[in-house]
């Protein structure tokens, strides 16, 4: 199928590429020209501008929107949505905030023009495995997109989950788990640590915990690694910045009056990792670096 792609960041690159390898047609947008001419080295048609991108595809449209979350993609689908007609795809693959997304949906809706919502997950590693793809929209657009999804996600990795604002919902709550997940594995490490005595060694730990363990996982997989790289994790800060779906899920949490004390306690932990220097927050730090590539304050 053929897809128009805008933004070629750390994860929409690598979309561009699992596409390209299976062969689909892809027309790529960034406003970053080296961004571009990677695309076009994996096989993609790259395109200088929003409405050179839409005038290459052709009969039902379809453009894949990889943008960050806000103003920038508030911006990017309404210029899309301007240029593409009736019937017509647009797909939000960022970590927008659901209502917004509901907003945005009704408006094109208008138009005649559908609007999916794919809480996206995968980070760096999704070229590679797969992107976990949770999505939203009318039914009969996620139908005609569905070979698109079926390449980008590993076995059973997509899931149509409901109308217009779902999967940026499911998306938002799978990240505040995340939060959770992260803290406790800091606190853990940082326990860990402090106990100098021992001359804990937390690279063959975590090793250990991923042998069979009912704590194993990717996430403990990554610390792991970020343990080899810098055992000590003596190279960066913990510094941790939160990117807006923690808010939201503690915000809805409150909305829908339900109870949410630990991640609500990990999204404020980050703020406080933004006071101090702990070997906790460090952990945090290094292992979203590790999945997603998130930039790490160094020393």
């Amino acid at each position: 199928m053929k897809i128009g792609f805008v933004g070629l960041g750390k994860m929409g690159l690598n979309m561009v590429r699992r596409l390209c390898q299976d062969n689909h047609d892809i027309v790529a947008f960034d406003i970053n020209a080296e961004a571009r001419a990677e695309a076009e080295k994996t096989g993609a048609v790259s395109a200088s501008t929003l409405e050179e991108l839409v005038s290459k595809l052709e009969g039902q449209k379809i453009v894949w929107v990889m943008v960050p979350s806000g103003k920038i993609t508030e911006d990017t689908v309404n210029t899309v949505g301007d240029l593409l007609s009736e019937n017509d795809i647009i797909i939000d693959g960022g970590n927008s905030n659901y209502k917004d997304t509901i907003r945005r949906g009704e408006a094109l809706k208008e138009k005649g023009i559908y609007y999916l919502d794919a809480g996206t997950s995968g980070g760096i590693w999704g070229l590679k495995v797969g992107y976990c793809l949770m999505i939203g929209g009318e039914d009969e657009a996620f139908k005609a997109v569905e070979p698109g999804f079926k390449t980008l996600a590993p076995e059973n990795g997509y899931l149509y989950v409901g109308p217009s604002g779902s999967g940026h919902f499911v998306k938002m709550v799978h990240n505040g788990i995340e939060y959770a997940m992260l803290q406790s594995y800091a606190e853990g490490f940082e326990i860990l640590n402090a106990k100098k005595d021992f001359k804990l060694d937390l690279h063959k730990i975590s090793n250990l915990w991923n042998q069979g363990s009912v704590v194993r996982s990717w996430l403990l997989e990554l610390a792991e690694s970020a343990f080899k790289n810098d055992p000590k994790l003596d190279g960066i800060k913990g510094y941790v910045e939160d990117s807006g779906e923690g808010r939201w899920t503690v915000e809805t949490a409150i909305e829908l009056s339900v109870p949410a004390p630990t991640i609500s306690l990990s999204l404020f932990e980050r703020f406080r990792s933004r006071q101090e220097d702990s070997f906790g927050n460090k952990v945090i730090a290094a292992l979203r670096n590790e999945f997603g590539g998130h930039s790490v304050v160094k020393k």
